[in-house]
């Protein structure tokens, strides 16, 4: 069973043309294309990249 919590993250908008840092989050969190969308383990590093790139991705 999978007690974990999970988050699942959409990329909603393009990191072209936004800071290099912001970019290199992008694909640390595994999105590559417009809409593609991961499910991430709820860690306090996760959260943190996600709160670093909040205008780029939407928490589903």
């Amino acid at each position: 069973m999978s007690d974990k919590k999970t988050l699942t993250v959409k990329l909603v908008r393009s990191p072209i043309g936004c800071r290099a840092s912001h970019r290199a989050t992008v694909v640390g969190l595994g999105l590559r294309k417009l809409n593609s969308q991961r499910t991430l383990e709820d860690t306090p590093a996760v959260r943190g990249m996600i709160n670093k790139v909040a205008y780029l991705v939407q928490v589903l």
